[in-house]
């Protein structure tokens, strides 16, 4: 499986900000859209990614206000990104070694998407509960 056809499955919706707005300011969309992290792109560029994390470790422990900081300020910029055409084992491999938790798609450089661990661990699952409707089909000779 790939992670055009998890796309295909979750849908291309990309949700965005810009850096210069506060970061009480991004927690408030990212509590209205309901994710975990968010994408931080100018002019049609990814300048980085803010996640939940982010704000607890750099904001939170580090006693700062999330009224008084920007997002620029605690933004993750080294960001680890996939293609439409890498498979799901890579982006788990990902997830688990780099110790990220949403990745977006870039196609050409332009953002076409993001799967997060949720999306890749039940697309997992759903693949090992075919393998295993198939193996049992096979077993009992039924088709599947």
């Amino acid at each position: 499986m790939t992670v055009d056809q998890i796309l295909k499955e979750k849908g291309h919706e990309v949700y965005s900000i810009i850096s210069t707005i506060t970061v009480y300011e991004a927690l408030r969309i990212m509590g209205e859209k309901n994710v975990g992290a968010i994408l931080v792109i100018e002019d049609d560029v990814l300048k980085g990614i803010l996640s939940e994390r982010d704000y607890a470790r750099k904001i939170v422990l580090k006693d700062k206000a999330s009224k008084d900081t920007f997002v620029h300020e605690i933004m993750g910029e080294e960001i680890i990104s996939v293609k439409p055409t890498d498979n799901i084992e890579y982006c788990m491999d990902l997830i688990t070694n780099k110790r990220v938790r949403h990745l977006p798609v870039l196609l050409d450089q332009k953002v076409v998407g993001i799967v997060s661990i949720g999306d890749v661990v039940k697309s997992i699952i759903e693949l090992q509960k075919n393998t295993i409707d198939h193996l049992d089909s096979y077993i009992h000779g039924t088709k599947a």
